[in-house]
């Protein structure tokens, strides 16, 4: 374990935790710009964060401790998801545990416990969203490996930072199993966003939303905590589709003066992918929540195909 990969570690994180509500608040903004309102400001999610961390947080009487500890265990995946993916630089001591398997198991962990939470207060609108949570869940995270296994395919390991590496080291070459697999990523992260035509992060109408309808309970640092973690989760898939589909830009291990141009490529990069995701949304309509499983059914088949055409031309 050497400096240089322990410096690298801890800008990962540092980063993601510091520009996961700048990438929130420039979605926001370009949305709001392409629909012709007036557009809140670049830093409001980070304002929103700082009156929420300083109120007071609500809980109901019989509420147990699991939905006090929920908002920390969530915030905590999000996080820990975002360090093992490599958005700077390969060279990374958590490089062992960035497994494309156990990167979904901390989704799926984050998952359970804020839809354990959402229930245990006992409210209808909690349960029902839950109950949507998991739906969602439990048709995105098959079609996620699938993506993340077609990749593996090329690189040979389900390791993120091997797959980084020999996709970012090779000749520029088009590999038709991963053109499949990115159409279906997208699928897969809109959904798991809570993004349009999924849900809508902007609706509070009880009969439609989702992830809302998980965290009407929380105030305070608890809502906070949430609203983080949902920012951490959109940096995530964001740079997980950077990795895969855009790896070009990432610093090779032991290489300091790289990781120095490995952030303006990131944020560059970044910057995209926000303004593409805002006008997706912009061209887009919510579908109906009993469409969502046959949206996602799509994402995953052609995840399957993606992988199986890899398949083919290695053989």
């Amino acid at each position: 374990m050497t400096f240089a990969g322990l410096l690298s570690q801890f800008l990962e994180i540092v980063i993601a935790v510091a520009l996961a509500p700048l990438l929130t608040g420039w979605v926001n903004q370009w949305r709001a710009w392409l629909q012709n309102r007036s557009a809140p400001s670049l830093w409001q999610p980070y304002r929103t964060l700082h009156k929420l961390f300083n109120k007071e947080s609500m809980v109901a009487d019989h509420a147990s401790r699991l939905f006090r500890t929920a908002p920390y265990v969530v915030f905590g995946c999000m996080v820990l998801a975002s360090a093992i993916i490599p958005t700077l630089s390969t060279d990374l001591p958590l490089a062992p545990a960035a497994d494309a398997i156990a990167l979904v198991g901390l989704f799926a962990l984050a998952r359970v416990f804020i839809s354990l939470a959402a229930m245990d207060v006992g409210t209808a609108f909690g349960s029902m969203g839950a109950r949507r949570e998991m739906l969602i869940g439990f048709l995105a995270e098959p079609a996620l490996l699938m993506v993340l296994f077609s990749a593996a395919l090329i690189s040979k390991s389900t390791s993120l930072t091997t797959i980084v590496s020999t996709l970012a080291n090779r000749e520029f070459t088009i590999y038709p199993g991963l053109a499949f697999a990115g159409v279906a990523f997208t699928m897969v992260s809109l959904a798991e966003n809570a993004r349009v035509p999924v849900d809508n992060p902007a609706t509070h109408l009880e009969l439609t939303m989702i992830h809302e309808a998980l965290i009407l309970e929380y105030s305070g640092r608890h809502l906070a905590l949430l609203e983080w973690a949902a920012s951490l989760k959109l940096f995530a898939y964001s740079c997980i589709g950077l990795a895969l589909f855009f790896p070009w830009g990432v610093a090779a291990a032991q290489a300091p003066l790289e990781m120095l141009l490995a952030l303006p490529a990131l944020v560059f990069k970044l910057a995209i992918g926000g303004f593409v995701l805002a006008g997706f949304e912009t061209v887009s309509a919510k579908m109906r929540i009993f469409r969502a499983p046959e949206f996602l059914a799509t994402a995953f088949m052609l995840a399957v195909i993606g992988m199986l055409v890899q398949l083919l031309l290695d053989h």
